[in-house]
């Protein structure tokens, strides 16, 4: 348990020291007033929570601080704690109920798809289960590349299509293949669209529609892969993917690489997505499942 903490207190570093790291020296003030709740305001907007976001988790704060008398800047950081805590939900729990499991990674060029499926693709084959990555992004022969050079690092399978090929067309060529050879896990790799693009957002639609065919009840998983360091934004990319397929959960990459951290409590109060796994670092093991007790010792650094 040790080592976890102190895995997530180094990946958030930067998210410590320049946001929240104000608040225990904010906290340190004498006495509570209208000052002190326009400080933490400005910190929880600067550390990318969102101004709807922010103010909701200030508003419950105050309530608490009033109902139980709290009259010391000093007493709220518990309180502040408990009230981050209990927007993050539980632990997600990832059930594989069907074989084979098909999981799809969408999100925007850049956001770290092809890196977290290969590093997902090592977690799942470390359990035992018999993976296949799949590399459906036919419009960017780099992205098979990378995908290709992720998955001899770690001894896994990958079916990829020709460039310019039908995506739909490799998804259900590579379900068909893991059915026929047993398979446990297939872990898609879709092409990264702007989620502005309506065409694009278009055929994302067909090739979910195709895994369907090639299996009744694929994909059993779409997972929303958003960059960490792009803050609100990212927020407006997860509700049109949210909006044009079932987005069943998010993994926040970069997240050792951001500064801020605070979208991870946007993206529950303004999209109730659980958030599966983290981004902690480079290396093949530092995709994290979502630990919302850490991750809050680790910005609060208590």
């Amino acid at each position: 348990m040790a080592d976890i903490f102190t895995r997530w207190k180094s990946g958030l570093f930067r998210t410590s020291k320049a946001a929240f790291g104000r608040v225990a020296s904010l906290l340190g003030a004498t006495e509570i007033n209208s000052d002190l709740w326009d400080e933490l305001e400005a910190i929880f907007i600067q550390a990318d929570m969102g101004i709807a976001t922010s103010q909701s988790i200030l508003s419950s704060l105050k309530a608490t601080v009033l109902s139980e008398g709290v009259t010391r800047a000093a007493e709220i950081k518990p309180l502040l704690e408990a009230e981050l805590r209990s927007r993050l939900g539980n632990k997600a729990s990832i059930e594989i109920d069907a074989k084979p499991f098909v999981i799809f990674l969408v999100g925007v060029n850049g956001s770290g798809k092809t890196t977290s499926i290969a590093k997902l693709g090592q977690k799942f084959a470390s359990t035992g289960k018999k993976v296949q990555l799949v590399a459906a992004d036919t419009f960017r022969a780099a992205a098979v590349d990378q995908l290709q050079i992720w998955a001899d690092r770690l001894k896994l399978p990958v079916i990829a299509g020709q460039p310019g090929s039908d995506p739909g067309a490799v998804v259900y060529d590579a379900i068909q293949s893991a059915i026929a050879k047993g398979l446990d896990i297939v872990l898609v790799d879709t092409a990264g669209r702007l989620h502005t693009r309506f065409n694009l957002m278009e055929e994302l639609k067909k090739v979910v529609r195709v895994a369907g065919k090639a299996l009744a009840g694929a994909p059993h998983a779409t997972w929303l892969v958003l960059d960490a360091t792009t803050g609100q934004n990212a927020l407006l990319q997860a509700k049109a993917f949210k909006a044009a397929v079932n987005v069943t959960g998010v993994i926040l990459a970069k997240l050792d690489s951001s500064a801020k951290g605070g979208m991870a409590f946007a993206i529950q109060e303004e999209l109730g997505l659980p958030i599966l796994y983290a981004g902690l670092g480079e290396s093949a093991d530092d995709l994290q499942i979502f630990d919302p007790d850490a991750f809050i010792r680790s910005i609060l650094d208590t």
